[in-house]
């Protein structure tokens, strides 16, 4: 089962829906984040609008700011239960909080009763110049992932550029995930970020992310399994096509204990 688990729609006026629905095509399932643009009630009220109109292919994430929204139990159970969120995404260095926040503290007991995962969208590969950098540096959520040890956390974007970072939380926590989402023009990067994952040991804790729609899910895909044949005739180190293969068709939505979107 292929899970892509990194996709936005930033806008619903019909043509990025679309282009996101063609993409969805190529993957079994996919998750939607809400994205930081907007208020986000309305984004996340939209969200859940267009994730239930394809609720055999997607999922969603509600945004949610927990230093700023009043996030009670009452709130949390609205954007799970009444609009149907399987998990949160939390953008902290670009809304200017530190992950171990004391609000966010509260909010990251609410998020394990609950038993649902939390994606920290802190980094990217075109980090926007207003974010806050130090806000974005992995090695933050040891203290998240230390206190919340049943909580399923994810790291977007491999936490470039924190990379080593990232790599050093996986092996040390049980229920920290990354999410491998590339850029299949950035070759060099990508070989960088899966030898060190393989030679890590912890290519089982990637997950498939496109990056939807700055990323398509199936040239990612070539370019995972392909950048080992751009590299037959050098002696650089690669990686079993096997491990690779995995990582692609891990099915994300019950590692981190997601009900399938066809599950009803």
């Amino acid at each position: 089962m292929i899970v892509d688990c990194h996709t936005h729609v930033r806008s619903f006026d019909g043509t990025e829906s679309s282009e996101h629905l063609a993409a969805a095509e190529t993957v079994d399932a996919c998750i939607v984040l809400a994205t930081h643009e907007g208020p986000r009630d309305e984004v996340n009220r939209k969200v859940a609008q267009y994730v239930g109109q394809h609720r055999e292919k997607m999922t969603g994430f509600a945004v949610v700011d927990p230093t700023q929204d009043r996030l009670t139990d009452k709130t949390l159970t609205s954007l799970t239960e009444k609009q149907g969120f399987t998990g949160f995404v939390l953008y902290c260095s670009l809304n200017g909080f530190h992950p171990a926040h004391s609000h966010a503290w509260r909010f990251y007991e609410a998020a394990r009763e609950q038993r649902l995962p939390v994606f920290f969208h802190n980094s990217s590969h075109d980090l926007d110049a207003r974010a806050i950098l130090e806000y974005a540096q992995p090695y933050l959520l040891d203290e998240v992932a230390r206190g919340f040890p049943e909580m399923k956390i994810v790291i977007g974007n491999m936490g470039v550029p924190f990379v080593e970072q990232t790599l050093g939380m996986l092996a040390k926590h049980e229920n920290v995930f990354a999410d491998l989402t590339i850029r299949p023009s950035k070759v060099w990067q990508t070989y960088n970020m899966v030898v060190a994952a393989y030679e890590q040991g912890v290519m089982d804790k990637l997950l498939f992310g496109s990056g939807s729609p700055l990323g398509d899910a199936g040239e990612c895909i070539e370019t995972l399994l392909g950048f080992n044949m751009l590299l037959a005739d050098t002696k650089l180190p690669t990686v079993p096509r096997g491990s690779i293969r995995n990582v692609i068709e891990r099915d994300s939505l019950e590692l981190l204990g997601i009900r399938r979107p066809d599950a009803g």
